[in-house]
C-alpha cells in the first residue's frame, strides 16, 4: 500500500476489566499491515477497576499511537463519544475490548469504504467462546445461527457485499459525526443501532462485506448469556424514551413470541380450545431448537453440545423477549 494515498485511521476501544483482553484486542491493530504511521489506537477507560489501565499505560509508553482516556461515568456511548472527540483520522473504527481483528481488516475496511463510498462498512463477525467449555462452545454456536440471531447478517453471513441496517463495531467516515450527530449517551445499550439507523434515515449508506471477518470471544455460561441478552432487549424498548424508533422490527421478534406465550398461556387456563393450537406453536418451537441443536452437534461431532445449544437458544430467545417486556410495562407505566 502506498501511505501516501491512504488516510489516517482511529481505533476507539470502550473497555472497563478487561485485563484478559485488552492488550490483544490493542496489539491487533496495532500488528496489522496497515501503515503504522497511520493508525491511532483511542482506548477509553470506564475507571477499571483491574489491571485493564495498566496494560494500556504500559502500552503507550512503548508505542506513542496509543492513547488512554478516562470515562469517569462508565457508559459505553460516552466512551465513543469522547474517543471521536480526542481521535484524529479520516475514518473512525470502533472495537470491543473482545474482540480481535486480523491484520488486514483496517486495510480491507478503508478500500471497500473508499471504493463503495458507502459512510460506515463491517464484515462478518466470527464468534468463538472465551471458555472452551461444552457451553461455551454451545453459546457460541447459538449465536451464529439464524435461528438464535435472526436476521443478523453480520452473524449469519453474507456471500455477496450486502446493504443492512448495522454492522459490527462499523468502519465510519469522520464527517457522519459532523452530519448526524454522536452517539446518543442515554442509550446505555444498543447505542450502535440507533446511531446506524439514524445514519440509514438520513441517506447513509452500510454496507456489510463478506471477506472483512473479525473475532469476537463470546459469553461462556447460560447466566453471561441471559443478563447480557436480557439487558439488550430491554434497551431496544426502553430506548424509545431517549429516539425515535431505536430499533429494527426483527429486534422485538423475542418481545412478540414471549408475549404469546405469557398471553395466550393464561388464556389456555379458561379457554380450553385455544390449547391445542397454543401446545402446536410450542412443540413446533421445541422442534426447530432439537433439529438446530442436533446440527450443531452433528457439524462438530461433539454429542455433548446438544443440551447446551438447546437451553442456549432458550436462554437468548426468553432473555431478550422478557428484557422487551419489562421495557415495555416500565414505558406504560412511566406514561401513565
Amino acid at each position: 500500500m502506498n501511505s501516501l494515498k491512504l488516510p489516517k485511521v482511529s481505533i476507539i476501544i470502550p473497555a472497563r476489566n478487561e485485563e484478559k483482553f485488552i492488550e490483544r484486542c490493542v496489539k491487533s491493530f496495532l500488528d496489522c499491515d496497515y501503515p503504522g504511521e497511520l493508525i491511532e489506537v483511542i482506548v477509553v477507560d470506564g475507571m477499571s477497576e483491574d489491571g485493564t489501565r495498566d496494560i494500556v499505560k504500559e502500552i503507550s509508553m512503548r508505542d506513542n499511537r496509543v492513547l488512554l482516556i478516562d470515562n469517569e461515568k462508565k457508559i459505553t456511548p460516552i466512551a465513543m463519544n469522547l474517543g471521536v472527540k480526542a481521535s484524529t483520522g479520516e475514518y473512525i473504527f470502533f472495537s470491543g475490548a473482545h474482540s480481535e481483528m486480523p491484520s488486514d481488516y483496517i486495510s480491507k475496511c478503508v478500500q471497500h469504504a473508499i471504493e463503495s463510498g458507502a459512510d460506515n462498512v463491517g464484515g462478518v463477525v466470527k464468534t468463538v467462546p472465551r471458555v472452551k467449555s461444552a457451553v461455551g462452545i454451545a453459546i457460541s454456536k447459538v449465536l451464529s445461527s439464524p435461528l438464535g440471531v435472526g436476521g443478523a447478517k453480520f452473524r449469519t453471513g453474507v456471500s455477496k457485499p450486502t446493504e443492512v441496517d448495522t454492522v459490527p463495531f462499523g468502519c465510519y467516515k469522520r464527517e457522519v459525526f459532523d452530519r448526524i450527530g454522536y452517539f446518543n449517551e442515554k442509550l446505555v445499550r444498543n447505542q450502535d443501532i440507533e446511531f446506524n439507523l439514524r445514519l440509514k434515515r438520513a441517506g447513509g449508506k452500510i454496507i456489510l462485506f463478506p471477506d472483512i471477518e473479525l473475532t469476537y470471544y463470546s459469553r461462556s455460561t447460560f447466566k453471561e448469556l441471559w443478563n447480557n441478552n436480557f439487558g439488550n432487549g430491554y434497551w431496544v424498548i426502553a430506548g424509545s424514551r431517549f429516539s425515535n424508533m431505536p430499533f429494527s422490527l426483527r429486534h422485538i421478534v423475542p418481545f412478540l413470541f414471549v408475549s404469546f406465550l405469557l398471553v395466550l398461556g393464561l388464556i389456555s387456563i379458561w379457554v380450553p380450545f385455544v390449547r391445542i393450537p397454543y401446545l402446536v406453536v410450542i412443540t413446533l418451537y421445541i422442534s426447530l431448537l432439537l433439529k438446530a441443536s442436533l446440527g450443531i452437534s452433528l457439524r462438530l461431532g461433539k454429542s455433548a453440545l446438544l443440551l447446551p445449544a438447546f437451553i442456549g437458544f432458550i436462554v437468548l430467545h426468553i432473555a431478550y423477549g422478557l428484557g422487551s417486556l419489562k421495557g415495555l410495562l416500565q414505558r406504560m407505566f412511566a406514561n401513565g
